[in-house]
């Protein structure tokens, strides 16, 4: 006969043994993500080491993990002319399957890499040069084998559901109950019409994934990755000396997308960008009923101050606080006055659960870890009210974070390409002058030569 004792001995065992199962089981809190983009796989990454001692616990991937397509040398004369008028030659091409999976196994090697890799998840998309080619959309030949290349990459499941689907989109949710982060990636190459067409970015069935994941059950936080900007045009305000891509291009795609998310009611929702080669951060206050953000980290080795020599630095930087914004994050915190960062960079979320409400904080970092930008906010900021929206501007007027760049004075608007072309046409006439001095110098000289 069993003793009454031992009975008790075995089900408070079992009781140990189911909650130790359980707590196990719950996943554990997530309050350090970093993220990044444009890592040129043969240039030097020492950035990783900075990104390692913030301890991520999530990294995010958000495009060019790799450059894989071939760039073609600026020629303006020659059989292969890549600009001017006259080019003959587009300036970046495709490569090969085998020479995609070698310039991935060269990221995947790198010792930094492989050790962020060993403790932390690592989740990820793309964007044009590791989809295969720059600038390129839905009409990519090669997106189907480079899909499978670049998944490769991320040690995605062979039964995952991206190496299924058309794209590769994802989303992921950390954390335990109360304390949950989701993380949305969205793929802007497979599905995306031409630049110049305003057509479609992510394509019906991935609109119809986010509208569901949006609207499933609530998160304390939800994070939306997309390789290119969301709240920032650049092209608006510095074409057409420069154009870059952004979901400004799309006007009415970025429209559904800040309705599906004014019409979802979800709360704490903030996006991540990359593509540009420079860090900021944007937010627009007349998409939802609260002020969301868009973090941009570009890139991991890529950046615009790395492109031109040193002594133009200082150009570059007056260039960048010239340029208008209406939804860049101005502060004290920036390190410089345009609260751009043209060197290589990383971006950092924050969160401390402890506070009540908790604390979210976003920064972008340099080589060596430290803020170039940043901003604090509680999550009780980032909460839909019983307020009236803030989606309608005030009278039409000017409003900073809601007006968009489009939206500027024209002579606010181009007041870059009014600088550029006003410099060089005061330097077309002054070579001009200098030419007519020259000439009447040689003439007067001719003259007396003649008399003597």
């Amino acid at each position: 006969m069993v003793s009454p004792c031992s009975v008790a001995a075995v089900v408070l065992t079992i009781a140990v043994s189911y909650s130790c199962s359980s707590a196990q089981e719950e996943p554990p809190v997530v309050s350090r993500i970093a993220f990044g983009s444009c890592a040129n796989q043969s240039a030097p990454q020492p950035i990783w080491d900075a990104i390692i001692n913030f301890k991520p616990q999530v990294f995010v991937w958000l495009g060019d993990n790799i450059y894989g397509d071939f760039r073609h040398p600026f020629k303006l004369f020659g059989k292969e002319r890549t600009i001017g008028p006259w080019k003959n030659i587009p300036r970046f091409s495709p490569t090969s399957e085998h020479e995609m999976q070698h310039r991935y196994q060269i990221a995947k090697a790198n010792p930094g890499y492989s050790r962020l890799r060993e403790n932390t998840k690592v989740v990820g998309t793309w964007d044009d040069h590791d989809y295969g080619l720059n600038d390129a959309g839905k009409e990519f030949p090669k997106k189907v084998t480079n899909q499978k290349l670049m998944l490769d990459f991320l040690d995605e499941p062979q039964d995952s559901p991206r190496r299924k689907q058309a794209g590769v989109y994802a989303s992921y949710t950390f954390g335990p109950v109360g304390k949950q982060i989701k993380v949305i990636l969205l793929d802007t190459r497979y599905h995306r019409d031409p630049l110049a067409s305003d057509g479609s970015i992510l394509g019906s069935s991935q609109w119809q994934w986010l509208e569901e994941e949006l609207n499933a059950p609530a998160t304390a936080i939800t994070v939306i990755g997309s390789s290119i900007q969301v709240i920032s045009n650049f092209s608006a305000t510095t074409g057409p000396l420069l154009q870059v891509e952004s979901w400004g291009r799309f006007p009415k795609e970025r429209t559904r997308l800040f309705n599906l998310l004014a019409d979802s009611k979800r709360e704490a929702v903030f996006f991540i960008s990359g593509d540009v080669h420079f860090g900021e951060i944007a937010r627009y206050d007349c998409a939802t009923e609260y002020p969301v953000y868009d973090v941009t980290s570009s890139g991991l080795t890529q950046a615009v101050e790395k492109a031109v020599p040193a002594p133009l630095h200082l150009v570059l930087r007056f260039f960048a606080w010239l340029t208008p914004t209406t939804m860049r994050v101005m502060g004290k915190s920036c390190r410089y006055s345009s609260c751009t960062y043209g060197r290589p960079n990383f971006g950092t979320i924050e969160i401390n659960w402890k506070t009540t409400p908790p604390e979210l904080k976003l920064e972008v970092r340099d080589e060596n870890g430290l803020p170039v930008t940043g901003v604090n906010i509680s999550l009780s900021q980032l909460q839909v009210t019983n307020k009236e929206s803030n989606i309608k501007s005030n009278g039409g007027k000017y409003q900073k974070h809601c007006s968009l760049e489009v939206d500027l004075p024209w002579i606010d608007r181009y007041r870059l390409a009014i600088l550029f072309f006003g410099a060089a046409a005061v330097l077309l006439l002054a070579l001009i002058g200098l030419l007519y001095a020259v000439a009447l110098f040689c003439m007067q000289c001719l003259h007396k030569h003649k008399l003597d």
